[in-house]
């Protein structure tokens, strides 16, 4: 299927086939019947077809037109449900919120009836692999982290975000308009995330933050089991480090060699020392023992969750917990810590001798001491996938489900993301000055049942399809 459209690509271009080396030409393909003389010439010529798709990328529009939403039920978030209310997105933002009748409706807008729709802020996924893989099996299409040591902080996301990403609009037709892109976790410090926007012409406008956050993992995933390869079981001789004793040891000293080489780098600025060598790993973990930007540390059991906090305050990190899934024995350690927690996934299974729904209330308990949460789209058993993510609202519903008050499962997927990345003035509720990245939905966000009639980024209607439904309206005929 995927070569047939290919050749419908190409039976309507005149694309030259460039072939490298010795006797190279140029061709021009003249019909769907066409002759490839060689795998060589096959990937040269899927290498161009890509480079041109990808410059038929929509640039997004500013918004330039004033569209006012009204009739809907209007979930702001912040400050509760308006039944029915008044929604006006003006010059990319949220410029007018209120009860129909009480909103001012500027001339020259564009008026949508949203009577019997729900109109909710953008959800935000606050873990992601969006843009850094694309088909599990291909290699090719797969920078998901480097695998040549466990510390590299210095590693960036955006350096590899792929804004082509077919995952992309396929999330966003479910109304998910932000997510945080983070490596995957098998090293201990896989890189730097970012925070993005779900639509825009490229990489460099759809990528609203770089740096926003380390990405951090502790567990029995990390450790190094000799020749075999990391999580299996290995032959060979462990390599260091292979147990948490190793993998803690070596947090420290990570974080020691910071200090002094930021000491020794004060000294040779104070003398004017042009020799002093700059490290890009020491740097980047500068901001980070300073507490600027947060530490997202994934951790999975409780014991493991009390021996990297004694080390996150131990050099005073700004830390956000990610998955806790096995913690409900320290659920109040947990809240003493004062620090926030991304749930996920939620569907995961329980451990012996725990009961049916240990992890499906974890949200719930969580709350309900008083601990920040958001909720993310990672699949169960298994790492963080994009593929998955269209399904964020309906973990937040199973949370519900099982306890976790409605309101606190929408600031789970929106607000609360958006505060712990700090974005909380741009995004994650319907207030007056936000970003307008507003959702328009038939019924209950979190409910399975609903449709997302149309997203705004920016005030922008997107487009409301993607390679699915091109492909459903395709062979539905």
């Amino acid at each position: 299927m995927i070569f047939s459209s290919f050749s419908r690509f190409l039976s309507r271009t005149q694309l030259p086939v460039i072939l490298g080396g010795a006797g190279a030409r140029t061709c021009a393909v003249e019909g769907p019947a066409f002759r490839v003389a060689s795998r060589p010439q096959i990937l040269a010529t899927a290498a161009l077809a890509v480079a041109v798709l990808s410059s038929f990328a929509v640039a997004q529009p500013a918004q330039q037109q004033a569209i006012v939403l009204t009739g809907g039920k209007l979930l702001t978030v912040s400050h509760g449900a308006i039944e029915n209310g008044v929604l006006v997105l003006a010059d990319g933002k949220i410029a007018a919120v209120g009860e129909s009748g009480k909103v001012k409706i500027p001339s020259g807008a564009k008026v949508v009836d949203a009577k019997g729709m729900t109109i909710y802020p953008g959800l935000i996924d606050p873990e992601s692999n969006f843009g850094l893989t694309e088909i599990s099996a291909d290699q090719m299409t797969n920078d998901l982290v480097e695998r040549s040591d466990e510390i590299m902080p210095h590693m960036h996301v955006y350096d590899a975000f792929h804004s082509e990403t077919e995952l992309i609009p396929v999330a966003r037709l479910n109304g998910i308009t932000n997510a945080v892109v983070a490596p995957a976790s098998e090293d201990t410090i896989p890189g730097q995330d970012i925070f993005i926007q779900m639509y825009g012409k490229d990489r460099d406008q759809m990528i609203m933050g770089r740096d926003i956050a380390l990405a951090m993992n502790f567990g029995s995933e990390q450790r190094r089991r000799g020749s075999a390869g990391r999580g299996g079981g290995g032959g060979g001789r462990p390599e260091y480090p292979s147990t948490r004793m190793g993998l803690v040891t070596q947090l420290r000293q990570a974080f020691l060699d910071v200090q002094d080489y930021v000491a020794h780098r004060d000294a040779a600025a104070k003398k004017d020392d042009k020799t002093f060598k700059r490290d890009l790993k020491m740097e980047a973990l500068i901001p980070y023992l300073k507490g600027e930007r947060p530490v997202v540390i994934g951790v999975y059991e409780g014991y493991d969750v009390e021996t990297i906090m004694a080390l996150a305050q131990e050099f005073h990190l700004e830390v956000i917990l990610n998955h806790v899934t096995h913690t409900q024995e320290i659920l109040d350690k947990i809240a003493s810590y004062h620090v926030p927690v991304i749930v996920g996934s939620i569907y995961d299974f329980p451990r012996a001798g725990q009961r049916f729904d240990a992890v499906y209330t974890l949200p719930a308990e969580l709350a309900k001491r008083g601990v920040k949460i958001a909720i993310s789209s990672a699949d169960a058993g298994g790492p963080v996938s994009s593929h998955s993510a269209r399904n964020l609202p309906y973990a937040a519903g199973f949370a519900v489900a099982y306890g976790l008050p409605y309101d606190e499962a929408l600031k789970a997927i929106t607000l609360n993301v958006a505060e712990m990345f700090g974005f909380a003035d741009r995004l994650g509720s319907l207030d007056v000055g936000k970003m307008a990245n507003v959702v328009v939905a038939n019924g209950d966000p979190l409910d399975v049942r609903t449709d997302v009639k149309q997203v705004y980024i920016q005030g922008v209607p997107v487009p409301m399809e993607n390679r699915q439904t091109r492909l459903r309206d395709e062979y539905s005929k």
